[in-house]
């Protein structure tokens, strides 16, 4: 029955938006991370980001697979164009560790992801950006 899937609790992974410099195109693009702040790898890692504006306007759904994350490391997943900073961004992480799925919706509201909002983030040595709840 659906009341005995446990799903437990996501913890020391997370979803990280960092601002960053792109040496071939001169320009600071957005980049999407996925930090894995735990002491074991994860296992087939899925990424779904979606976005939805308020007028009814959505993005593309984009999917990334990752077949491991080692601990202590992060992944860049992918561009983030400014253009949908207006919208509210949903992040979907789904993985495994030890034999259990863990899942996880991460979201930016509107407007949110702006450098006044940056923060310390795990990993990333020192660099700062914005990491989701």
């Amino acid at each position: 029955m659906k009341k005995d899937i446990i799903i437990p609790e996501v913890n020391d992974v997370h979803i990280a938006i960092m601002k960053e410099w792109n040496e071939d195109f001169s320009s600071n693009d957005w980049n999407i991370y996925l930090i894995n702040n735990s002491k074991e790898a994860i296992e087939s890692v899925m990424v779904m980001s979606r976005g939805k504006h308020s007028d009814g306007r959505k993005t593309t759904t984009f999917r990334q697979a990752f077949p491991v994350v080692a601990a202590k490391s992060a992944i860049k997943v992918e561009l983030i164009m400014e253009e949908v900073f207006s919208f509210t961004n949903e992040i979907i992480l789904t993985y495994f560790k030890d034999n259990k799925l863990y899942d996880k919706t991460f979201t930016a509201a509107p407007h949110t992801i702006k450098e006044d909002n940056f923060e310390d983030v795990p990993i990333m040595g020192g660099q700062k950006g914005i990491l989701l709840n």
